[in-house]
This record gives C-alpha cells, sequence and structure tokens, in this order.
C-alpha cells in the first residue's frame, strides 16, 4: 500500500467527508455574513443604525442557537436529521432573500438564522463521534474540518466581493444556495456513514424514539416563526438578549462565590476576569463586517493599482493569516517556550488586547494623514486586520481549552454556554459601536472622517486599557489558575496534632 494510501485508511469513517460538508456548508453563511450590512443598506436601503443593529442581533442568534442545536441534536433528533433539516432552511432561506423585497427578506434571514445556528455544532458532534475518547487523530481531524471551514469562507467572500462590484445580489444568494445544497447532496449520498455514535437519542426505545423525532421537526420549524418575529424588533431583542447575559453573568458569579472547593473557585474567578478581556476583544473584532465594512466602502480607497478591491475581499485577510499564521504561531511558541519564555493564558488574552487596541488606533493615522478631506490609503486598513487575525490567533484557539482547565467538573456545561453567549454578546455591542457611524449619504466626507477616527480612537483607547489592566493582573491571574489542590486554613496541621485536627 503507497503511502497516500495508507494515510486516507487511517482516516475513521467519515471524517474525510465531514471535511467536504463544512466547505460547502460554510458557503452560505460566509455570503451573508459579509454582506448583509451592505444588502440592507445599499439595496433594502434601511439606515446605518438598522442595518448595523440587525448585524449584531443576527450574530447573537447565531452563536446563541449554537447551544441549543447541541441539545435539540442528541436528544430530539440526530445530528445528521437536523443538519440537514437544517441546511435545507438555510438554502429555502437564501432563496426567500434572493427575491429581493423586504418582507422576503425577513423571512429569508428568520429560516437561514435558524438553519445555520441549529446545524454548526451537528457537523463538529457527528466528527467527534468518529474517535474514540483517548484518540490521537481527534486534534488533527479537528484542524482539517476548520481548514475546511476557513475554504468555505475564503470562497464565500470572494465570490460575493465578484457580485458586490456589479451589485448582483440576487445572484449572489442564488450562488449561496446551490452551495448549502451541495452540502445536502454530499450528506445524503454519505448518510450510513454519518449515523450517530454513543447519544442518549439511541438509548430511546422505537415508539419514544419516533415521538422525540416527531418532537424535533416540530421544534425546528416552530423556532423560525420565534426568530421572524424577533427579528421584527431588533432593538427589542437586544434588550432580551442582553437581560439574559446579565442574568447568566450573575449566575455565574454566584456560582463562584459558593463554591466550596478553594482551587475551584480561584480558577473559576480567572475565568471571569477572562471573559471580561475577552468581551471586549470580540466587540471590536465583530465590527469586521459592520462598522468596518462600512468605513471601508465608504472613506476608503479601494483602489490598490489598478484593481479595485471588493469590501468582502477584505475580510479573507483574516481568513489568510489565520490559515497561515496558526501553525507558523504555533512553532514560535513551542520554540520560545522551550527557551524558557512563559506563554500562558493571561499572557496571550493581554497581548490580544493590545493587538486589536493597534488595530483600532492606526485607523485615526490613516484618516489623518489622507487629509481629513480624501479617502484615507488601503494599506491602513489591510494592517488593520492582520494585527486583529494576530490577536485571533493568540485568543481564540485557547478559549475553549481555558475551560476545560478551569471549569469545574458540574459547571462546564454552564460555562461552555456561557463563553458562546458572549460571542453573541460581543455581536450586539459590535452593532452598538456601529450604529455610532454616520449615514453614509448626506454626510460629507471630513464630517464622517472625523467621526470614523473619534469612534476607532476611543474604541482602540478602550481596549488599550482592558489589555493594560489584564497585564497587570497577570501575576493575579497566575495565582489563581493552578491545578494543585489548595488546603483550607481549618485543614492545615497545627502544633498539637496532625492535619485536620484542631488544637
Amino acid at each position: 500500500m503507497n503511502p497516500f494510501k495508507s494515510r486516507l485508511s487511517a482516516i475513521p469513517e467519515g471524517a474525510a467527508v465531514l471535511f467536504f460538508i463544512q466547505i460547502f456548508a460554510t458557503l452560505g453563511f460566509a455570503v451573508l455574513y459579509s454582506t448583509l450590512v451592505l444588502y440592507s443598506t445599499k439595496h433594502l436601503r434601511l439606515g446605518v443604525k438598522e442595518a448595523t443593529t440587525l448585524m449584531g442581533v443576527f450574530g447573537a442568534f447565531n452563536y446563541g442557537l449554537h447551544l441549543f442545536g447541541g441539545y435539540l441534536g442528541g436528544r430530539f433528533l440526530s445530528n445528521r436529521n437536523l443538519f440537514v433539516g437544517g441546511m435545507g432552511l438555510q438554502v429555502i432561506g437564501c432563496a426567500c432573500i434572493a427575491i429581493g423585497s423586504l418582507a422576503s427578506f425577513y423571512v429569508g434571514l428568520a429560516l437561514f438564522l435558524t438553519g445555520s445556528g441549529l446545524n454548526v455544532t451537528c457537523i463538529n458532534m457527528m466528527l467527534t463521534q468518529r474517535f474514540t475518547s483517548d484518540d490521537p487523530r481527534r486534534e488533527g481531524a479537528f484542524l482539517w474540518n476548520y481548514a475546511g471551514m476557513n475554504v468555505g469562507f475564503f470562497v464565500g467572500f470572494t465570490v460575493a466581493g465578484y457580485f458586490q462590484g456589479t451589485q448582483s445580489y440576487s445572484s449572489l444568494f442564488i450562488f449561496a444556495t446551490l452551495g448549502n445544497f451541495v452540502a445536502i447532496i454530499i450528506a445524503s449520498l454519505s448518510w450510513k456513514t454519518l449515523a450517530d455514535r454513543n447519544t442518549p437519542l439511541l438509548e430511546a426505545r422505537p415508539k419514544q424514539f419516533r415521538l422525540r423525532l416527531l418532537a424535533g421537526i416540530g421544534i425546528l420549524l416552530g423556532t423560525v416563526p420565534v426568530v421572524w418575529i424577533l427579528l421584527q424588533q431588533p432593538d427589542m431583542t437586544e434588550t432580551l438578549i442582553k437581560a439574559i447575559c446579565a442574568l447568566v453573568a450573575l449566575t455565574l458569579i454566584y456560582l463562584t462565590v459558593r463554591h466550596r472547593d478553594r482551587r475551584e473557585r480561584r480558577n473559576m474567578t480567572a475565568y471571569l476576569i477572562l471573559t471580561l478581556g475577552s468581551l471586549m476583544f470580540w466587540s471590536l473584532y465583530q465590527m469586521a463586517p459592520n462598522g468596518l465594512m462600512l468605513f471601508a466602502v465608504h472613506n476608503v480607497n479601494l483602489m490598490v493599482g489598478k484593481v479595485e478591491i471588493q469590501p468582502q475581499w477584505i475580510q479573507n485577510i483574516n481568513t489568510v493569516v489565520i490559515v497561515v499564521g496558526g501553525p507558523l504561531l504555533a512553532a514560535l511558541f513551542t520554540r520560545l517556550r522551550g527557551r524558557g519564555w512563559t506563554i500562558d493564558i493571561p499572557k496571550q488574552f493581554a497581548t490580544s488586547l493590545i493587538l486589536m487596541a493597534l488595530g483600532f488606533l492606526i485607523l485615526p493615522i490613516g484618516i489623518q494623514l489622507a487629509g481629513g478631506a480624501a479617502k484615507s490609503a488601503f494599506v491602513w486598513l489591510f494592517v488593520s486586520y492582520i494585527l486583529q487575525s494576530i490577536g485571533e490567533l493568540l485568543i481564540s484557539p485557547i478559549g475553549y481549552a481555558m475551560i476545560g482547565k478551569l471549569a469545574p467538573k458540574q459547571y462546564q456545561g454552564i460555562m461552555m454556554g456561557s463563553w458562546m453567549l458572549v460571542t453573541g454578546l460581543a455581536s450586539l455591542f459590535a452593532g452598538d459601536f456601529s450604529g455610532m457611524i454616520p449615514e453614509p449619504t448626506g454626510t460629507s466626507l471630513v464630517a464622517s472622517n472625523l467621526q470614523y477616527a473619534k469612534l476607532f480612537g476611543a474604541l482602540g483607547a478602550g481596549s488599550l486599557v482592558v489589555g493594560i489592566a489584564l497585564i497587570a493582573l497577570i501575576p493575579f491571574l497566575r495565582k489563581l489558575i493552578t491545578d494543585r489542590p489548595e488546603i483550607a486554613p481549618e485543614e492545615l496541621p497545627t502544633a498539637a496534632g496532625p492535619a485536620g485536627v484542631v488544637a
């Protein structure tokens, strides 16, 4: 057997199929994620505030429904059923948006969000089920899956930029429809291969299985009108989601204060502090398809030589940095740690916030150098995206791994859920920040440049302050984060007797 066939035979059944499914499943989301604000303002003629709020709610729903998808797939619908059902909703949703009316847009968005929000978790669940708990190939399979997702983003962003140049939004959403449909075809052809393994649903008796299946279909379809109603009132929905996030935060604080194990309580405290830093980072990061996109369209000279850079193509800066920079950064860290450098969670979080701050603080410099009455050079936005993407490499990969390290076993579910909820909350804050930018029409370039410079400067300064605060807290956080069990004061040995005996 040649080395290539030998390597293929070592891949668990279904893992390679999921790689290709991931590529096509990502296409629709990449198109909508990078185009939603532009489509809302240019085609549907929504105001900047309304469009950016809608984009914030879009992100919040997407990440929030990921949690519900994991529960629904494992207990009511199988993960492959939910995935195909969710992709079906995405296909119909993209087709509705392609019609071009405001009414069909909201219907299509509700269908698409329900599908994408629920089925993303299914791919991860189907992939992880292909491996035993101690299988060393699991990490490599998820890296390949992550690469497939980024291939989907790259293609989606590139095609979206092409159609953006001609304002052919209908053709763009038809492309997204076809791309998502290919994912359904691949899944259908590999139906037996993708069968669920070791889920609570499989333990149900035949009658219970059928009842759960029917209930799952009802929940899936019933979620669509709920999302549609909430999309009609984005301001109310934003307030509701923020209130839920505040309630989750208070619950975590209560659980931390009341937790009896001192070592685990200290780890949970570190988690809460680092979560605040994460919220700041992602709130600025998720302005990329929102406020930064509008800034690029109206206030940046997108001509590089004789080529006009389409706004969606700018998102590919991040994709390339992640794919190329990830392995390079991992190798660099291994080398530095081998030389005795301390590169741990607190330092990586702090550095990511400093990089995010620099990414925003250089934008006012570009505006100033352009003279105030002219568009900024593209290079400033390019460097900003590079800095933000390097920051993402420092904070994103370790986020979920951090939860496994810091969360007590009984709280891992709620802490993982709250970590994902932070990203959704950050989408809302990104929408709030983006809503502060000027309307593209009726505002002079001088005035809009001034407002952008103030906004980016303030956001960059805020990230810088939080980053410096985390730097100052690094010694404290390192003391909190420990794997060594602590002995409570009342358990310490005394002069009169052994440990646990009070003299």
